[in-house]
């Protein structure tokens, strides 16, 4: 045991400033790793790169040669299948260091009142749709950009206005089956399409626009407004979660709390408790079945 104490005090002494830096360094990056991978199938994927390092060490150990070599030269190809494997998690992690989202905040891109009567326009067009039973989609891109889901529809660059909501998706529309993207206060495209998620443990059935949502909310912070064409009732995705049945009070309290105050993901307030939990959004929700 004195041994041990020695040994750890040399190591310790040996230990300078710059170790220090370097080990905050990596584990800030471990960590915001294990961030952007939460809740997303990744976490699968990386259980089993973990069972196969595993398996690699002890054939290592007990010198069993065929694993060895399998191992040894299947490493390159390993390599491959991780970046192709982990590609939507990559994406949305260097688009979220390019984007610089906090840098845009403390300079003042937008100021709180537009975002607020852009988000009125959308409660009232979700009102509007849901009383004639429309089915809608509507995105609100946050930190993570969705460049690659805009493309997919058609370029709208406009105001957003209950009206020009409620047109798009009107049945006679040809944009009405596809998603509308939002950037801070400007409705960049219609008819979009959104990557579909699979089916969830506890979600229950889903319509292909829920899908949809949660497809995209699995890959992104995006918070999604969803109008059932079938019930007419208003969810919102957002988290890999779904919250649905709500009212005109209950839609703009979430809203609020996770589009006009976005800065709970960029300073550690708002939002960020709800996140954790998600007992305050699954109770509004659950309150209007």
């Amino acid at each position: 045991m004195t041994e041990f104490i020695r040994s750890a005090l040399v190591f310790l002494g040996a230990v300078g400033i710059r170790d220090i830096v370097d080990i905050v360094i990596v584990a800030f990056l471990l960590y915001q790793l294990l961030k952007l991978i939460r809740g997303t199938q990744a976490v699968q994927l990386l259980v089993g790169l973990a069972v196969l390092l595993v398996i690699g060490m002890l054939a290592q150990a007990f010198q069993l040669r065929l694993l060895q070599f399998i191992f040894a030269n299947a490493g390159q190809a390993i390599l491959i299948g991780v970046i192709v494997l982990f590609q939507p998690e990559l994406r949305r992690a260097l688009d979220q260091v390019g984007r610089l989202g906090t840098v845009r905040f403390i300079l003042g891109r937008h100021t709180t009142q537009p975002v607020a009567r852009m988000v009125e326009e959308v409660i009232r067009a979700a009102a509007t749709l849901s009383e004639g039973r429309t089915g809608a989609l509507i995105v609100f891109e946050r930190e993570t950009g969705l460049e690659n889901v805009a493309v997919s529809g058609v370029r709208v660059n406009g105001d957003v206005t209950a009206e020009i909501l409620t047109t798009i998706f009107y049945i006679g529309s040809p944009l009405h089956d596809g998603a509308v993207i939002i950037r801070d206060t400007r409705l960049v495209a219609a008819g979009c399409v959104l990557p579909l998620a699979e089916a969830l443990p506890g979600v229950g059935r889903m319509g292909t626009r829920h899908r949809a949502a949660l497809g995209l909310t699995l890959q992104s912070d995006a918070v999604i407004l969803i109008v059932s064409e079938e019930t007419g009732l208003i969810s919102l995705a957002y988290g890999g979660k779904l919250y649905r049945g709500l009212d005109h009070d209950k839609l703009q309290e979430m809203l609020t709390t996770l589009v006009l105050r976005p800065v709970s993901r960029r300073t550690g307030s708002g939002i960020r408790p709800l996140v954790r939990s998600g007992a305050a959004l699954r109770a509004l929700g659950r309150r209007n079945p």
